[in-house]
């Protein structure tokens, strides 16, 4: 039996996530998961956890039991 495909509708980083330039990150997470690519999604450090902004997926790579995402974070929520 194949691993199961989980569907995400928000980014949760976990604080895990790499920045490749000023507003491009990538991500990678266990197991098969789809995301909604080029609309904008919650971005969260946890699942629970508050909104830290919002961002907008541009790729997608499955293999050896991992997800990684590329995303583009398109607004930050001001933590003053």
């Amino acid at each position: 039996m194949g691993m199961p495909l989980e569907l995400n509708t928000m980014i949760v980083t976990k604080g895990r996530e790499e920045r490749l330039n000023e507003n491009l990150f990538t991500l990678t997470k266990e197991g098969y998961r789809l995301y909604p690519l080029n609309i904008p999604l919650e971005v969260k450090k946890t699942r629970d956890g508050e909104i830290s902004g919002m961002g907008s997926i541009q790729k997608l790579e499955m293999e050896n039991d991992c997800t990684k995402i590329f995303y583009q974070l398109i607004s930050l929520k001001s933590t003053n």
